[in-house]
């Protein structure tokens, strides 16, 4: 029985920590917070509660997996879990509305049609249709298995050309999710719908890959779940997984340092001094803040200490710094959910370009705040454990926003007026919504920061194939053996199902050996 020491409390960790247990090892988790589950939080107050995280859940097999192979009771026993239905309303500049019905190819189409005209639902069919090849080219490499060494490969764009009409008629292999927009979609709403599935997860649309396009492919065909009580409750439902399984959890015990010893690594020691020696380190934390432990100092957070081998991936140094946070409004209601509302709505932005200016500007000023018509996510969740009373509605908006640095997020009279922002454009979705409220709380990247550690309070987006592997994540494993890296930074990349896996592969690597390939 070998002592793993994890390092962050996060969904990734958990994943890990109780299969390692499940497998015989004695697990301890360090969090420097005084709750688990990293960024899936919830916010309580007056009865009323919001998911301050992720609101769906999507690919729910990653956790049917976990559930299964920690213990006799499934995920299904352990949290309600259910498809929402429809899986997305969006609102368009122009003021047209469209209901995605949840998991049917037939009936998208059909909506788009409806809403769009004849035709568009054909088109957007066809794109998704090639991004099938996407997902079957890079499910298992880029999912199901650890980080290749030859992950060059994965570097190599999967979206397919398409072939002009013609005799001799040739495509050219478009070169960024934009490029696939423009080209196969031409449509501005079928444009924006695309790229708000790239901007939902953090990625400019101008230069993400076209293998983004996965993206919808994913929520399309494998739904959109929410778990009863919020996705707090999915959360909470793995703690008391690992508890059950013997995993210890340490609260307030904050990690300042990786003990080495031999040339691996030995255990972790805490803020107060003390010393938790182990035979594996599993970190669940943001990388530049692991590499800081292990050279202890703040500077290349890639490259310095030469965490990770020449055959691993090593990010761009200077990309983590722009990656996005989020803005969230949670919103107490008064009057009851009106029948027939759905889940999530996406108002799009009036202004696309300004809004991609002010998040992904390469040298930004402390002015780029919340552009003048960001994109808007309205969530409504039909949950009674979440209201005081039937009378009452509890609403959580959100806007991918740069990160704290970059953007002062401490300035509260700035942000009580972007919070003023993100309500008005949100009654394009819900009337009168100025009206019926209670009160509001605020959530911006600083108190991500704050709450989970990560760096300006970014959340990191899923791996993607393509643009030379930019948009890959650090391997799980690295030049110091022993050390192991897991959770939303580290490969398959942010997300909850991706953090997941992240979970199983850490733990097959340390039960299995570093040659092991994955589960068949």
């Amino acid at each position: 029985m070998a002592r793993i020491a994890v390092i962050g409390a996060g969904m990734g960790s958990m994943a890990a920590a109780a299969r390692l247990a499940v497998a015989g090892h004695r697990v301890a988790v360090y969090e420097r917070a005084e709750t688990y589950g990293g960024g899936v939080r919830r916010l309580e107050r007056d009865g009323f509660g919001f998911d301050t995280g992720p609101g769906l859940l999507h690919l729910p097999a990653v956790y049917r997996d976990l559930f299964v192979k920690t213990g006799k009771e499934p995920l299904e026993q352990c949290v309600e879990l259910s498809q929402v239905d429809p899986a997305g309303r969006h609102v368009f500049a122009d003021g047209t509305e469209v209901a995605l019905p949840n998991a049917s190819r037939a009936g998208v189409v059909e909506a788009l049609d409806a809403a769009l005209g004849a035709g568009a639902g054909e088109r957007w069919s066809e794109l998704v249709n090639r991004a099938r090849d996407v997902w079957e080219a890079t499910r298992r490499p880029l999912l199901e298995e650890p980080l290749r060494k030859d992950w060059r490969l994965l570097g190599r764009e999967p979206y397919p050309a398409v072939r002009k009409r013609g005799l001799f008629g040739r495509g050219r292999r478009p070169d960024t999710l934009a490029d696939v927009a423009r080209r196969e979609l031409r449509d501005p709403r079928l444009v924006a719908l695309l790229e708000s599935y790239a901007l939902a997860h953090g990625f400019d649309p101008v230069t993400v890959p076209p293998s983004a396009a996965v993206l919808p492919y994913i929520e399309q065909t494998f739904g959109s779940w929410y778990v009863r009580g919020g996705m707090r409750a999915l959360a909470r439902a793995l703690y008391e997984r690992c508890l059950a399984r013997g995993v210890e959890f340490a609260f307030g015990s904050a990690v300042v340092g990786v003990l080495e010893k031999d040339g691996r690594a030995a255990g972790v020691e805490l803020a107060d001094g003390s010393v938790a020696e182990a035979d594996s380190v599993v970190a669940g934390i943001d990388p530049r803040r692991l590499e800081r432990m292990l050279s202890g100092t703040a500077g290349s957070p890639w490259q310095g200490h030469g965490l990770w081998e020449d055959g691993d991936v090593r990010p761009d140094p200077g990309t983590p710094a722009r990656v996005p946070g989020r803005f969230t409004v949670c919103l107490a209601l008064r009057g009851a959910r009106p029948d027939g509302a759905a889940h999530r709505t996406v108002v799009h932005s009036a202004d696309r370009g300004d809004e991609l200016g002010s998040l992904f500007d390469p040298e930004p000023t402390l002015q780029e705040r919340l552009c003048e018509f960001p994109t808007v996510t309205v969530v409504r969740p039909d949950d009674p454990t979440l209201v005081p009373d039937a009378e009452h509605e509890t609403v959580t908006l959100s806007a991918v926003v740069p990160p704290h640095g970059p953007v002062d997020w401490l300035d509260e009279d700035a942000v009580r007026r972007d919070a003023d922002r993100v309500v008005a454009i949100a009654e394009a979705a819900i009337p009168g919504l100025r009206d019926r409220l209670l009160w509001r709380e605020v959530r911006t990247p600083a108190d991500t920061a704050e709450e989970t550690g990560a760096e300006g309070g970014s959340v990191p987006g899923p791996a993607l194939a393509g643009a030379g592997g930019r948009q890959l994540h650090p391997a799980n494993t690295g030049r110091v053996p022993g050390l192991y890296l897991v959770g939303g930074w580290s490969h398959p990349g942010g997300g909850l199902a991706h953090t997941g896996m992240s979970g199983a592969l850490v733990a097959g690597l340390i039960v299995e050996g570093a040659d092991w390939r994955g589960s068949q």
